[in-house]
């Protein structure tokens, strides 16, 4: 069954981005659950109502979040209620919102998603391999299929975890940095792994902002208001083959397609494969 993961999506051209790519992924690729990491869905940082419900009626299934999860005020109540909207796990106890979820595909195949975030140059917050040793068993009584979001600055951090998690969990796929990584791989133990899914956002920008005001805060060393770039928009995430019997990870496929090359029909054949 495969999973498809959006990496970060930014602003109005990441959700345009996503729902381009599923309203053309039919017939391609038969997809069991979409989870896309959606913490700065909302002009770059955040959520609303109105882009939640962009998201989800595009056909993504689950947003996963991170530090920027709370930027918007009214993204708030939605992180707290939502069902499908999950915060990091590792969030100190007392926080609004649940860091992890088991949700069904359109087979009926239960997957359980978790949200985590790393510490290195990102905070203080619980230790995410703790965290996962003390509740994984509980996770997979009730689905044998894991997925993991983590949201984490240092690829060292993400490196670390994808292998102390390797056989434990089914796929982990690493966010935040917003460039994508070129190691998508099934690890020896079966668990699918990739240390950063990309973007889904403007393809012209400097990870998803405009370039004219992110450069002037490097010359300058001034504070500067981030404004998400214009451009074409591209979406980069990665497609996870798991057995639904055993939770293990039989396939990786990273991809990273401009809404240009949505549209050829060579860019789709990439995905027409077993």
């Amino acid at each position: 069954m495969w999973v498809l993961f959006f990496g970060d999506v930014v602003g109005k051209p990441g959700r345009k981005a996503v729902a381009e790519f599923l309203s053309r992924l039919g017939g391609v690729r038969d997809v069991d659950l979409v989870i896309a990491n959606g913490e700065n869905a909302a002009s770059g940082m955040g959520l609303t109502d109105s882009v939640v419900r962009d998201l989800f009626e595009s056909g993504v299934d689950v947003l996963t979040g991170g530090n920027h999860v709370w930027d918007k005020k009214e993204g708030i109540p939605l992180v707290r209620a939502g069902e499908r909207i999950l915060r990091p796990a590792n969030y100190p106890p007392g926080v609004d919102g649940r860091g992890w979820g088991v949700f069904h595909g359109r087979s009926g195949t239960p997957y359980a998603v978790v949200s985590l975030i790393g510490r290195v140059f990102m905070g203080n917050f619980d230790c995410p391999f703790r965290w996962a040793d003390a509740a994984l068993p509980a996770i997979r009584r009730e689905a044998a299929c894991v997925v993991v979001d983590f949201h984490a600055e240092a690829t060292s951090e993400k490196r670390a975890l994808a292998l102390y998690l390797d056989g434990r969990v089914s796929a982990i796929a690493g966010t935040h940095t917003h460039v994508q990584t070129s190691d998508a791989s099934v690890l020896p133990g079966g668990t699918g792994c990739i240390t950063d899914t990309g973007m889904c956002g403007p393809a012209g920008s400097i990870i998803g902002m405009d370039p004219k005001t992110v450069l002037r805060r490097f010359l300058l060393q001034v504070p500067v208001r981030f404004d998400v770039a214009p451009g074409e928009p591209e979406a980069s995430g990665v497609f996870f083959d798991l057995d639904p019997g055993t939770g293990r990870c039989v396939a990786v496929q990273a991809f990273r397609i401009s809404e240009s090359q949505m549209r050829s029909k060579e860019a789709w054949k990439t995905f027409s494969g077993p």
